[in-house]
Parts: C-alpha cells; sequence; structure tokens
C-alpha cells in the first residue's frame, strides 16, 4: 500500500516509466506530465528497465543494515528484567545502564503490555468489561480522606505552617456507587463506615438509580465489615439484588469505582487549596454533576455517563 503522500500509485508509476522507456519521453517532460521531480521519474523508469512490472511494487524503507541497533542480547536483559520485576523502563534503563528512550522502543517492538495494563501480582494482562446495559452491576466502595482545618491545611498555609495549625479532625467517608456500563456515579461524604451508613446510603442510591430507569441486578463490593454485615445481606436480598465481593487484596476487580475514587481525588478534593472541610464539601455536588452529565469518558468514546442513560433528566417519568 502506497504512503498516504505519495503521488503515484503502482498504476501511475507504471504509465510515467512507459512514457520515458518505450514512448521515449524525455525524463523532464515525464516528470512534468506526472507531477513529480525528475529524480522520481528516473527512479520508476530504472526500476522497470531492469525488473519489469515487478520493479514498481512497494518497498520496504527499512536499512539492510543497522549498525548502530541494539544488540540482541541487551534486548534480551531488557525484556527479563521487565517480565521479572515488572518495571518501567526508567528503572530498566538504571539497572543496565542505557538511556530510557532505548528501553521505551524495545518495549514497543516487542509489543509488550504496558504496566497498566498488567496484574502487578502475576504479570498478566488484565482483562476488561462492560456490562450491556444499565444495572446489571453496579460497584460500590468507600474513599477515606482527611478533613481540611478552617483557615486551610498545607495546600494553602505551606507544610510547616499548615502542619503546625492542624489540630486531630478526623476523617470523612465518600460512599459511591457507579454503574458498569454507564458509569453514572451516586456519592455521597458521610462521617463514618458503619454498617448503617453503608445500608442508608445504599437505600438512597438504589432509590436514584430506580428514579432515572436504572433496575439494578447486582452489586459489587470489596470485602469491608459493613459489606459483610447481615443489615447489608438483608437490604440487598430485600431488592432482590445479587451481592458480590472481590477476592481479598484484589481492589482492581472493582476497578472502576477504583478509578473513580481517583478521579475524584485529582479533580476535586485536591484540585484547588479549600480554606475549610466545608468549602471543599460544598464544592462537591457541582462536580458529581459535571461528572455525571458533562464530563467527557475516555471509555464512552468521550461522551460523559448521561449519554447512556437516556432518562437521566427524568423528563420521561
Amino acid at each position: 500500500m502506497p504512503h498516504r503522500n505519495a503521488p503515484l500509485t503502482e498504476t501511475g508509476r507504471l504509465r510515467l516509466a512507459r512514457c520515458v522507456v518505450v514512448d521515449g519521453w524525455p525524463l523532464r517532460r515525464a516528470a512534468e506530465r506526472f507531477r513529480v521531480s525528475p529524480t522520481t521519474a528516473q527512479r520508476w523508469a530504472d526500476r522497470y528497465r531492469d525488473h519489469g512490472e515487478a520493479g514498481l511494487a512497494d518497498r520496504s524503507s527499512r536499512p539492510h543494515h543497522s549498525p548502530r541497533r541494539t544488540p540482541t542480547r541487551t534486548e534480551r536483559r531488557i525484556i527479563k528484567v521487565r517480565v521479572l520485576r515488572r518495571w518501567g523502563p526508567a528503572r530498566i534503563a538504571h539497572l543496565l545502564g542505557l538511556v530510557p528512550s532505548t528501553v521505551h522502543r524495545v518495549l514497543t517492538r516487542y509489543r509488550l503490555a504496558r504496566l497498566s495494563h498488567l496484574d502487578r501480582a502475576t504479570g498478566r494482562v488484565i482483562r476488561r468489561y462492560e456490562r450491556d446495559k444499565p444495572g446489571e452491576l453496579i460497584h460500590v466502595d468507600i474513599k477515606k480522606l482527611g478533613n481540611i482545618p478552617d483557615g486551610g491545611g498545607h495546600k494553602t498555609l505551606g507544610r510547616q505552617a499548615g502542619r503546625r495549625k492542624r489540630p486531630r479532625l478526623g476523617y470523612s467517608y465518600i460512599h459511591t456507587a457507579v454503574d458498569d456500563h454507564s458509569r453514572l456515579a451516586y456519592s455521597e461524604i458521610l462521617a463514618d463506615e458503619k454498617k448503617e451508613t453503608a445500608t442508608a446510603i445504599w437505600t438512597r442510591a438504589h432509590a436514584y438509580f430506580t428514579g432515572v430507569g436504572i433496575t439494578v441486578e447486582r452489586v459489587l463490593t470489596d470485602n469491608g465489615s459493613c459489606y459483610k454485615s447481615h443489615a447489608w445481606r438483608d437490604t440487598l436480598t430485600a431488592a432482590g439484588i445479587t451481592h458480590k465481593r472481590t477476592r481479598p487484596y484484589r481492589p482492581q476487580t472493582n476497578g472502576k469505582v477504583e478509578r473513580l475514587n481517583r478521579t475524584l481525588l485529582e479533580e476535586w478534593a485536591y484540585a484547588r487549596p479549600y480554606r475549610s472541610e466545608q468549602e471543599r464539601r460544598n464544592a462537591f455536588p457541582d462536580w458529581l454533576h459535571t461528572y455525571n452529565h458533562h464530563r467527557g469518558h475516555t471509555a464512552l468514546a468521550g461522551k460523559p455517563p448521561a449519554s447512556r442513560v437516556p432518562n437521566l433528566t427524568r423528563q420521561y417519568t
């Protein structure tokens, strides 16, 4: 297949070559006729004389010899370190006395998966999935977050002043439920992670999903004590919802809500220096609305979760 900027296809090359070789056109005239340089016209005419039509086919631009290519023995060492230790290019380069760009080029040449696509414990490529419709699976999790003192913490006052001023203010607990298919999220900031609190927030989340036309079938959580309680089990059972738990020490199984936790830390919790905990909490509802209705999601082809929930605005109720 010719390069997208190539002025001639194989058919065009054949016509040019025949004009020069068979019909006796001068190189400059043939070059003007086919809008190429005389050097290009000479190359295709010579190939046609030497090899016929077969000589006009595309050839690889790869050089016959690459004297500065990384030795095979070094490439094998790079791959061995990557497979055994699961390190990135910078660490491998430091260990082997190379530059990171060389290591990255070797890893790319052998099509080794990115570290972000691997399970660090086993080295296997993470199998990603997505449910076919909203409600088939809801991911639920709790994120613990330190409270901000009045006047601001170290991000506002500087590290030393922030530490001197900082009393023991405790923590906030962000309870979040995310739909697997649409990535629609329901979240609240609460004072603890007790079973009564977790059960109450799920009741409100379930009502929210039901209100926008999503029928919840399964809920996936980690192995936190609140999710192993009888209160949690009975609440789901009464609603006809199946409860699934992740394997111990495998948070990636609940990866969609874990990724949302990281997003809310980057784009809300630590996005700017807040002057108080209440100021940060006041900004949360607007951020969550933006996430659900306006923020593009890479897994949804740049569209927000609202694009996959037709009744999110409840205009059909």
